[in-house]
């Protein structure tokens, strides 16, 4: 603005000099008077140029100039009317210009807003040129109304390959493929847009190298003022991969969806409340809910108490400190039916982030019927141990009348000297009575302890670990297992770990390891020259206890060795292989391992773990 002022300023001054000049140089042609209205011309300029403050300024300096003159040079030319007129048509042209101001600031402004309009519309036009030159996979174009092309974009040209001097003119028929075109399609697609104002498809469309594409076309009718046609608007889309694609993810979860329905373990998908989202037919199946009646509740529904008042909680904690307890670990927990029954399932859960979303995916494994196994199996195994028992019994059942018949045989005869002595009726006998029924007695008590060691160890009773004194579990066993071997010229020894004294087992189960051991170490040193057994206790490092039985006999085979423990492999002509394998199951199921190694010198070593019993531990408990 004050740099306008000023050369308007300058330009009055021009004017006014320019007047000054003009008087000189027209002097001799000049009347009187006349002089003086070029100034008035001065001011109107100045009045044109810069408004009524300029004119004003230029009638200021005519004043002062034309005085100046007349003062320097009085000439003829003065003349009173003139100098007043000439004074009237400068103030007049002042007046007009000070009324005239405010439409020329009007007028100015208006003009400098159209100019603004104008330059933000045209780089408004600019800007969407480029966006739409820059749309990629977008063909945005124009047609008149009998459908040729007449404006064409730069991503028409990158998606169809015709450039804009090759396709400006053209009937829009060449995108279409021959068949449509035949079929009038072109021509249709322009009346549906001109009847409906616009509207959308997918289709296939003709590039310039003959290809096709399926494209999302967009066709809208573009009118005048006054209604009339005045051309349609395209903007097409390359649809091909696009469609290609949700083709293939639908495939993908058609695919998933059948897996999901056949596999047959349970799946459910639960978000970070723990909210169902998924619940798959397994699942239908094992819960007796419908997907539709699940989906959208709490996932505890599915758990007995405690755990369903606790899960929220659990969950929670997991998402606030990353413990796991079952994500990408799996344990077994309860689960509850639709009709409140309840199961033991094996549960692993896998954890998805997905589009900032974090789900969580349970898949279970209904354990009941492998419970129903199991427990069957324990059972089958525990008659099977004590089938095993009682025909170990049977095989000994001779030795066993052996070992019974010499105590009941004494006890007969000490009973039948008594008589005898009684009968006589001698007092000085009575000494020897009394020492033959205390003998008897004995024998009675020997017998009777025989066979009530033979009846606990062949009843078969529940399977029950408790803490046991192993050296006194040891010593009765060996009392079953060596009946006879004494007579057999076998010597037997025991070696026990004092700090190796209690253990949690079954009892009986590993007596009856423990006679199968020791009566396999006395059949297999029948031919051997040297007969000796030695059974012995240690405390291993890592708190278990070890019980070895060795002998002299033979040793054992290497490529026997390998499967001795395994069913019916046996070194014995006469045996079914079947007692290692039940003594390996035996020390298993006793939380330990069963293992043979040769004897230095020669012989066999058996070795079975059984888990210790800390004294102190059990005092505390």
């Amino acid at each position: 603005m004050k740099r306008s002022q000023a050369l308007a300023s300058i330009l009055t001054v021009t004017t006014v000099l320019i007047a000054i000049v003009a008087r000189y140089t027209l002097k001799p042609w000049l009347v009187a008077g006349e002089p003086y209205f070029l100034f008035c011309v001065a001011v109107l300029f100045a009045a044109i140029a810069g408004g009524a403050r300029q004119a004003l300024l230029a009638a200021i300096l005519s004043v002062v100039a034309a005085t100046v003159l007349e003062l320097a040079e009085p000439s003829t030319m003065f003349d009173t009317i003139s100098v007043v007129t000439a004074l009237v048509l400068a103030g007049g042209i002042i007046l007009f210009a000070a009324g005239n101001a405010p439409w020329q600031r009007r007028s100015r402004q208006e003009n400098e807003r159209v100019a603004a309009r104008l330059r933000e519309g045209a780089a408004a036009a600019e800007e969407l040129n480029l966006l739409i030159d820059g749309a990629e996979g977008y063909a945005i174009y124009m047609l008149d109304p009998g459908g040729r092309v007449t404006i064409w974009n730069e991503g028409a040209e990158r998606l169809k390959g015709w450039s804009e001097a090759e396709i400006v003119g053209k009937d829009c028929s060449i995108f279409y493929p021959l068949d449509a075109v035949e079929a009038g399609k072109p021509s249709a697609d322009l009346a549906r847009a001109r009847e409906l104002g616009k509207f959308e498809e997918e289709d296939w469309r003709v590039r310039k190298d003959g290809s096709e594409f399926l494209a999302h076309v967009s066709i809208t009718a573009l009118h005048n003022e006054d209604g009339t046609l005045r051309g349609f608007g395209k903007v097409v889309r390359d649809a091909t991969q696009q469609r290609a694609a949700e083709r293939a993810l639908q495939a993908n979860a058609s695919h998933l969806r059948s897996i999901l329905a056949t596999v047959p373990d349970a799946m459910v998908v639960i978000d970070e409340q723990g909210s169902i989202l998924s619940f798959s037919t397994a699942a239908e199946k094992l819960f007796g809910y419908a997907e539709t009646e699940v989906v959208g509740s709490n996932v505890s529904r599915l758990m007995p108490s405690p755990d369903r008042e606790r899960h929220d909680g659990y969950l929670e904690r997991y998402l606030v400190s990353g413990e796991r307890r079952i994500i990408g670990i799996g344990r077994m927990v309860l689960a509850s039916r639709r009709d409140g029954s309840t199961f033991p399932m094996e549960l692993s859960v896998g954890e998805a982030t997905s589009d900032k979303q974090r789900v969580f995916t349970g898949f279970i494994r209904d354990l009941s019927e492998r419970h129903e196994t199991e427990e069957r199996l324990e059972e089958l195994q525990s008659k099977l141990i004590h089938v095993a028992r009682v025909s170990a019994m049977g095989t000994m059942a001779s030795t066993l009348a052996h070992e019974l018949n010499q105590p009941i045989t004494a006890v007969a005869n000490y009973v039948e000297a008594v008589r005898d002595l009684l009968a006589e009726g001698n007092p000085d006998d009575l000494p020897m009575i009394t020492e033959a029924l205390n003998d008897a007695a004995g024998e009675a008590i020997r017998a009777g302890h025989i066979v009530r060691r033979l009846r606990d160890f062949v009843a078969r009773g529940e399977v029950e670990k408790t803490v046991e004194n192993l050296p006194d579990l040891i010593a009765e066993a060996a009392a079953l297992g060596l009946i006879g071997a004494k007579e057999k010229g076998v010597r037997s020894h025991f070696d026990f770990d004092a700090g190796a004294a209690l253990v949690l087992v079954d009892k009986v189960q590993i007596q009856q390891v423990l006679i199968n051991l020791v009566r396999n170490a006395v059949e297999a040193m029948a031919n051997s020259p040297e007969r000796e057994i030695w059974v012995c206790t240690r405390k291993e490092e890592d708190g278990m206890v070890r019980v070895t039985v060795a002998d002299t006999g033979p040793g054992v085979a290497e490529h026997v060795a390998q499967q001795l423990f395994t069913a019916f492999v046996t070194t014995k002509s006469e045996g079914m292989g079947l007692g290692l394998s039940i003594c390996r199951t035996i020390v298993e199921a006793n939380g330990g391992r069963i293992f043979l190694e040769p004897r230095k010198g020669g012989g066999s070593q058996f070795h079975f773990t059984l888990v210790g019993a800390d004294a102190e531990n059990m005092n505390d408990g």
